[in-house]
């Protein structure tokens, strides 16, 4: 499983075997089954989680307990509370296993301990952090100014494999609409 970890941070930078093994030291390796959560609104958030296998998705529960899933998380992504972890805070949102799955989990301590130990890590998490906000800011911009049929073709160009993986209740979540009108698109 390491194997997948230095193949994912290589992609940016290379990494000696020692800068690796110190490295691959600071994560924990931990396995989650189908609908468990790795963090729960309401509680700290110990980890920023690596996927090496399976799916989750990150949801926020309204005050009327309607759920927004603001994003889904599968192999090779990062997911977790961002601002709770980065700020020590509960978590406001959720992030539940969609499918079992198997994670490396950073703490915010260890984080620090690599990037101050190695520098040039910080630069691979700057890269990941630059590749959310774009995506993250792409997806504001097409809800905002698209249809649900172009942004549904979006997710399907962009993440063909996800889409496979989830089901559409949770897909039409994710871009805002009922299942009906998901299903009532000509596709």
């Amino acid at each position: 499983m390491p194997d997948r970890l230095r193949a994912h941070i290589e992609k940016i930078l290379p990494l000696s075997d020692e800068e690796f093994d110190f490295i691959s030291s600071c994560f924990a390796y931990k396995k989650y089954k189908k609908h468990q959560f790795l963090v729960q609104e309401g509680e700290l958030v110990p980890y920023n989680y690596f996927v090496l296998k399976g799916l989750l998705k990150l949801v926020y529960a309204d005050e009327a307990g309607k759920e927004h899933i603001i994003g889904f998380a599968m192999e090779d992504w990062w997911e977790t509370d961002f601002p709770a972890y980065y700020q020590r805070q509960k978590a406001t949102m959720s992030l539940v296993c969609l499918e079992d799955t198997e994670v490396l989990c950073l703490t915010l301590e260890n984080y620090r301990k690599i990037c101050s130990i190695y520098p040039k890590m910080e630069h691979f998490f700057l890269e990941k952090a630059y590749m959310g906000f774009i995506s993250a800011q792409q997806r504001i911009i097409s809800t905002m100014t698209t249809g649900i049929k172009e942004r549904y073709e979006q997710l399907l160009e962009k993440y063909p494999s996800l889409v496979q993986r989830v089901p559409k209740t949770l897909l039409a979540a994710y871009l805002g609409v009922s299942r009906e009108t998901l299903s009532r698109l000509p596709l």
